[in-house]
């Protein structure tokens, strides 16, 4: 017996020896590079976070301007410090809270750039970048900084060289851009912990941050600066280190009360750096996960998995770990009389950094396939902005609305959300949303009342693109109507959706301003960027009636003429003497890829039978508009929205109507991507015979059936399967036969 036994156990090892190995899947999060978009016009930061995390531990130049709206810019050369808080890819400087900066005996030099407070230099060599860590070298100081983070706590690890006046600077009255404290202080609870707040005002109007700080080192000694206002409360830590002596910081953070920041401590940050490094690549790792592609090319690669990365940068985590946070205040700073200053998020997180006019458009609708777990409490706190100030969000942050930009964008939002099946008060949201779009401000009561907005003296009139915006999200307020049996709601917000027509000239066939009496303004030149076009001229805002691109197409002439006038679009190139502003970035002809309206343009070609052109464009974007580098985004990336664009067209996809729950079709980037799904079903998306070449799309199959339409729905995609394409080189064999059209009356779920 033992001697059978011995004989087969024998063969069983050998035949395990001879089978082949399983591959292990490969690191994705080795793929990202943090640092695309930190220079040019992207306004990223290459800093430590987690996915959506309340914590944004990045380096701040210390200098402010243009190009370090996101505290850091990758061509300067000196570093003054390490903050806890920053906003990804916007043009509004604010934030920047609560600055960390070690330094020791060697610190000489200041700058008036940077408020002479202390700074390092360094270099590219000496720092480097992946999700959830960040490190550098100090040169001056011969320190490195590595930084780390959970959702709510920032993790500091500096490693000392032998010295007797070793250093951390913590700094409550640092400030760049916008932002400026209004009240700060610092208590020393003992030696090896600190609490306090920053209160301040910028782009977010009464910001509050409390925190708790927790050192790994006591400190032999402190120093105190303030000014008489309390404004500017700074803290200096002594400390005598030896060679290589590392000193950990841990900083939790909260909007509602110290309590709630040291809770962060205790509940998020219980490990030594390492761990909670490697806890946060674990993190990302599974994020990223969600949708694996298959190529060979690592540029690509790189760039769709960092597009990946940074498409859940935003929004953040605004309750802290009592599900408690500031309550949001309107955009005059005021709160309703009723409201609480703490609220309480009852069984969901509550986010913030809504940036709804860019997001809206492609970022939310990928939420709803790879973030399902989130998406819930993402509407329960727009929901909550409403119960708090009165009307939803326009653009929030720090629980402050800001109202920058135009529209009511959280309406698509939710309305997206609520026909695929998400969970939360539809009845609370429909009456959000339908008071957010009878508000009389923001010109809304005008458009309401004379179906247009007017122009007006001002520089952001912006008249036009609030008509053609306001337009769009009473016509996904009318499906949300309808779906409610609010039949007398549906005809009225029906009937505002329609009112792009009344700025539509049929006699020079352009989307125009009007003044007040009804008459179009002359002289008119559509490639001026004028006050009545918000971020953009009247070519890249003909396109946004993504409700009735039917009745767009028929008020243009037909499909032919509309054919004719994409064209222009995509050709009429600025000319050397125009002066462009500096969102007109990504140009190609009048299409600016840099600035969100021109998104759902290249689409419009499937419309119209001519779907080779879109499948032309879209490639040519992908490939031109996005780079593995540090000038790698053509315009600010904007809170995910132009990563998510690109994450959406690599799958050969993009919602050209944001809230009608289809897909429309273009060409796949990757010849497989699998998509995973809840309840462990998997989406994939197959490019049969893709190459350089072979990149029409001859035709489409989902789950073996060919598509007669260039659309598939949230709901198929969502059901999983296997959507093909049909690889060709010939552009002339690209099946144009007829194809189902969306209906523009129709939400598809």
């Amino acid at each position: 017996m033992r001697h059978g036994f011995w004989v087969l156990s024998v063969i069983f090892v050998l035949a395990c020896k001879n089978q082949p190995k399983p591959k292990s899947l490969e690191s994705l999060t080795s793929y990202v590079n943090p640092f695309i978009g930190t220079d040019g016009p992207g306004n990223t930061y290459p800093g430590a976070t987690v996915p959506f995390g309340m914590v944004q531990l990045s380096p701040d130049i210390g200098i402010p301007g243009w190009d370090r709206i996101a505290g850091y810019y990758y061509p300067d050369s000196i570093l003054t410090g390490f903050s806890h808080t920053h906003l990804t890819g916007t043009g509004a400087g604010d934030l920047y809270d609560i600055l960390i900066m070690p330094t020791n005996s060697r610190f000489k030099d200041t700058l008036k750039a940077n408020n002479y407070k202390p700074y390092s230099h360094f270099n590219h060599v000496g720092e480097g970048a992946s999700p959830g860590y960040y490190w550098v070298q100090l040169k001056d100081y011969g320190i490195k900084a590595e930084l780390t983070a959970t959702p709510r706590v920032g993790i500091h690890k500096y490693t000392f060289p032998k010295d007797t006046l070793s250093q951390i600077h913590v700094d409550l009255g640092y400030s760049l851009n916008w932002d400026r404290p209004t009240n700060t202080k610092i208590t020393v609870v003992n030696d090896s912990v600190l609490q306090g707040f920053r209160m301040s005002e910028g782009w977010a109007r009464n910001q509050q941050l409390y925190f708790e700080m927790t050192f790994s080192k006591p400190f032999s000694s402190y120093y105190v600066k303030e000014n008489k206002e309390g404004q500017a409360t700074k803290i200096i830590l002594n400390y005598q280190t030896e060679e290589d002596e590392v000193i950990t910081v841990k900083t939790g953070l909260s909007s509602a009360s110290v309590g709630g920041a040291s809770k962060a401590i205790k509940e998020e940050a219980k490990q030594d750096f390492e761990s909670i490094r490697k806890q946060a690549n674990a993190v990302w790792e599974k994020e990223l996960s969600k949708i694996r592609i298959t190529t060979q090319n690592k540029e690509r690669k790189t760039i769709f998995y960092t597009m990946m990365y940074q498409s859940m940068l935003a929004p953040t985590l605004y309750s802290d770990s009592n599900q408690q946070y500031k309550a949001a205040n309107d955009a005059n700073g005021q709160y309703l009389p009723e409201t609480d200053s703490i609220a309480m998020a009852k069984g969901f997180n509550r986010y913030d950094t809504f940036s709804l006019w860019d997001t809206y458009r492609a970022a939310h609708p990928l939420y709803t396939i790879i973030q399902t777990e989130r998406v819930p409490d993402m509407i329960k706190s727009l929901l909550a902005h409403y119960q708090e100030t009165g009307k939803l969000p326009v653009w929030s942050m720090q629980g402050s609305e800001t109202n920058m930009m135009i529209g009511y964008h959280a309406v698509p939002v939710i309305v997206d959300a609520y026909f695929k099946g998400f969970e939360f008060d539809a009845n609370l949201a429909y009456q959000a949303c339908k008071t957010s779009a009878m508000v009389k401000e923001r010109q809304i009561d005008e458009f309401a009342q004379n179906g247009y907005i007017a122009t007006a003296a001002g520089h952001e009139n912006w008249s036009v693109s609030k008509t053609l915006e306001y337009a769009y999200d009473d016509w996904c307020l009318a499906q949300f109507a309808k779906d409610l049996d609010k039949e007398e709601d549906f005809d009225y917000f029906l009937e505002r959706s329609n009112n792009w027509k009344n700025v539509y000239n049929a006699k020079n066939s352009w989307l125009q301003p009007k003044d007040a009496s009804g008459t179009f303004i002359y002289p008119f030149t559509p490639k001026e960027y004028s006050p009545y076009f918000c971020e953009s001229n009247a070519w890249q805002y003909y396109w946004s009636v993504a409700q009735d691109i039917p009745g767009l197409v028929a008020a243009t002439g037909g499909a032919n003429r509309f054919e004719q006038k994409l064209d222009s679009m995509f050709t009429y190139a600025p000319l050397p003497t125009d002066k462009l502003p500096i969102f007109s970035t990504g140009m190609i002809g009048q299409y600016a890829h840099g600035n969100e309206p021109s998104h759902h343009v290249a689409y419009l070609y499937n419309y119209i039978g001519k779907p080779h052109k879109t499948q032309d464009l879209v490639y040519k974007i992908r490939n031109e508009q996005y780079k593995n580098e540090p000038n790698g985004h053509c315009g600010n990336e904007d809170c995910g929205q132009m990563s998510s664009w690109y994450i959406l067209n690599s799958l050969g996809m993009y919602p050209v109507n944001a809230a009608q729950g289809i897909l429309d079709l273009s060409v796949p980037q990757f010849s497989k991507a699998s998509i995973q799904l809840p309840n462990n079903k998997t989406f994939e998306v197959k490019a049969t015979g893709l190459s350089e070449e072979n990149r029409y799309v001859a035709a489409v199959s989902l789950n073996g059936q060919q598509l007669k339409r260039r659309f598939i729905t949230y709901k198929e995609l969502m059901q999983g399967g296997i959507l093909e394409f049909l690889m060709t080189a010939n552009k002339d064999t690209v099946n144009t036969q007829s194809y189902e059209q969306p209906n523009p009356l129709k939400i598809y779920n």
